[in-house]
């Protein structure tokens, strides 16, 4: 494939780059009343405003024109229709078909059928558990899911499950566990009750170190308090490894298929989500479903002008290659989306942290920014005065939810249109001059604190306005980001649904597990000296 930067749509906007540069935001502003108009953009519940970012409507023209010699439409058309997106692994990337409504195919195979059955036998699952009906060893009702996974098994529906805990009718406990530190299952465990416990067990390959862990400690304090025999009717698992389930003692009708071609930290959609499913009810997951369906219909039939993932993905572009930034800071100002970031984080940096394209080649640009994020107004007090007076460039995605006309609310949703505002106008020395005197300070002073008050400002962001958090529009925003994060990567040229560069840890920390001997011609002097440390740490912590 040619190299990205040896494009002409590339030169174009280095080009357009160099001459916009001059120009402050706030200039931008002034010379354009329209300009919030024609650099925003509204797709269902959500409202995309881009305007603070640094850039003109030449700009977007311009990166349109690299998404075009980028192939992107040819991109989006195989993902749609099943093909092998995800190259190093010869798979598709079909997540889409785990919410669409029309037939979808992988290779030719027609895979909505399968679709259709696993979310039938969830909800049958979901609806036993929430009636009542599902009982465990004793005969008494299931009343806790404790979810142990780890990565895309984790995060999505840890994320969904605290936004959307208002929908949760508190029928059934969830909680889940990801860190093999004992201290996590260990806080849970303290809470719960073998005999009313439902452990779910979710590994893709049904070999992930920290779940298996997790899951076989779960396993010991269940079956200590109920027997051998209980674990059947007290796991259930999620995986694509069904024969090693069983194996591992759980029954068939208590294991879920994970299609091949789902990735992890895409798989919230399918019976990956089921714990999730369990506190909302079936109705409030498909519903979840089906904002994703919105998002996905959208991406898949707009022009790219006015399709909000490729404008985001756009913009990311721009601020990632063109402004050299190096990071993305997502803050929603939202309690309920205190988890996205870090949904976010690995959706976009195990995704697009590559450094190899299709052809086999080195990637010459950046690729995923290092994201990073946490809640308004809670931000405000800690991280926002590097965003205000540091020195580097922060593209920022400011996350709002209009919510109701109560004073909270209103206190909460104009601090989010406030710091966007002010990151973007910042402070000049003579505005700083001019405070300063009219607080009674005196000329000397004056003038020898202005410099610390100014903020340059500048600073690009994009905000997203929801009016609600709810199943659809929560589902509308993750698939949002999926298919930001697909577009980056294709025009980036590198595969956005593998993740070689973990196994490499993982290969390392179970040569360890053998002992240091064993792992002797790995080891750098660092790491046997901490090895050494360690064993002498634990030879004192000995009664």
């Amino acid at each position: 494939m040619t190299d990205l930067m040896s494009l002409p749509e590339w030169a174009a906007l280095e080009q357009h780059r160099d001459a916009l540069a001059p120009q402050h935001l706030r200039r931008l502003f002034a010379d354009d009343a329209q300009r919030f108009t024609s650099l925003s953009l509204r797709q269902g519940s959500l409202f995309f405003d881009f305007s603070k970012q640094r850039i003109t409507s030449d700009t977007v023209r311009l990166l349109i024109a690299l998404a075009r010699a980028r192939k992107l439409d040819q991109g989006i058309r195989r993902m749609a229709a099943g093909e092998p997106v995800n190259f190093t692994e010869n798979r598709a990337a079909l997540h889409i078909a785990l919410r669409a409504r029309r037939t979808c195919h992988v290779a030719g195979q027609e895979v909505s059928g399968e679709v259709r059955a696993t979310r039938a036998r969830t909800r049958a699952l979901v609806d036993d558990l929430r009636t009542g009906r599902m009982t465990g060893a004793t005969g008494k009702p299931l009343r806790r899911v404790v979810n142990l996974g780890i990565g895309g098994s984790d995060l999505g529906p840890r994320m969904a499950h605290r936004a959307l805990a208002p929908w949760s009718d508190g029928r059934i406990a969830v909680d889940y566990v990801a860190n093999v530190d004992p201290r996590e299952l260990h806080d849970v465990l303290e809470r719960a009750h073998p005999d009313e416990t439902l452990f779910v067990l979710s590994s893709k390959s049904f070999s992930t170190v920290e779940t298996l862990t997790n899951a076989r400690s779960a396993r010991e304090w269940l079956t200590r308090e109920l027997g051998e025999a209980a674990a059947a009717r007290h796991f259930v698992a999620v995986s694509n490894n069904v024969a090693a389930a069983r194996e591992f003692g759980i029954a068939s009708d208590h294991c879920f298929a994970l299609p091949e071609w789902v990735g992890g930290r895409y798989s919230m959609w399918s019976a990956i989500g089921l714990p999730l499913a369990c506190a909302l009810g079936m109705d409030g997951f498909e519903e979840l479903l089906d904002g994703a369906r919105e998002m996905d219909e959208h991406f898949l039939d707009t022009p790219w002008e006015s399709n909000l993932p490729v404008v985001m993905a756009l913009m990311g572009i721009w601020n990632t290659n063109f402004l050299d930034a190096p990071t993305l800071a997502v803050l929603p100002y939202s309690h309920g989306l205190a988890d996205l970031p870090a949904y976010l984080q690995q959706l976009d940096m195990e995704s697009n942290g590559k450094r190899i394209d299709r052809d086999g080649h080195a990637v010459m640009v950046a690729t995923a920014p290092i994201l990073w994020g946490g809640t308004g107004t809670v931000g405000q007090h800690a991280f926002h005065q590097l965003l205000y007076q540091g020195t580097r460039t922060v593209p920022v995605d400011f996350i709002v939810i209009a919510g109701d006309d109560d004073p909270a609310q209103r206190i909460l949703v104009d601090n989010a249109l406030a710091q966007a505002a002010a990151l973007m106008a910042g402070r000049t020395e003579e505005e700083a001059l001019a405070q300063l005197r009219a607080q009674g300070a005196d000329e000397e002073a004056a003038r020898w604190l202005a410099p610390h008050l100014v903020c340059p400002g500048n600073q690009p962001s994009s905000t997203l306005l929801l009016p609600t958090l709810t199943p659809r529009s929560l589902g509308q925003l993750v698939a949002l980001y999926e298919h930001k994060v697909f577009v980056q990567g294709w025009i980036w040229g590198i595969n956005s649904y593998d993740q070689y560069g973990v196994e490499l840890g993982k290969q390392m920390a179970r040569a360890l597990e053998g002992g240091a001997a064993a792992a002797a011609e790995l080891l750098d002097g660092s790491t046997r000296g901490l090895l050494a440390t360690v064993a002498a740490l634990r030879a004192t912590n000995r009664p």
